[in-house]
């Protein structure tokens, strides 16, 4: 009887642990555009890049085209990225809240290829304080 009490609640302790069944996913990492991880761009990464696919192509692009560039998530402690689909989140906060940040936790559901999330909800962390320096430059 102990072991069936034991085996249920080691049971329900992994549902809980791996999200229960909503199948929940959460990642913490860069939020920036693909182009950006592939070239090693992380802090230095222009917005166009997610808009027109890379850094320069804002003078060929036309405001109003779809997008080209992918937003994803570089996860430091894997060394590898999740691309980001907007499930349940407008791409217009991640990019005024979260884009080029560090430290953004993506919650949402872990696609079958396994590399891709479809974003429910995001969290992330408080904008730097602004700064004023005193003195000659």
């Amino acid at each position: 009887m102990r072991r069936l009490a034991l085996l249920s609640l080691l049971a329900a302790t992994m549902l809980f642990a791996s999200g229960g069944e909503k199948g929940e996913f959460e990642k913490k990492g860069f939020l920036t555009s693909e182009w950006c991880v592939k070239n090693d761009l992380f802090a230095d990464c222009r917005l166009e890049s997610y808009h027109c696919g890379e850094e320069g192509c804002y003078r060929n692009w036309v405001p109003g085209e779809p997008t080209k560039g992918r937003m994803v998530l570089f996860v430091h402690d894997e060394g590898t990225y999740y691309i980001i689909e907007p499930a349940g989140v407008h791409v217009s906060e991640l990019l005024e809240k979260a884009i080029n940040r560090n430290e953004v936790t993506i919650i949402g559901q872990l696609a079958k290829d396994g590399k891709t999330i479809k974003a429910t909800e995001f969290k992330a962390p408080p904008p730097p304080k602004k700064s004023f320096f005193k003195g000659c430059l």
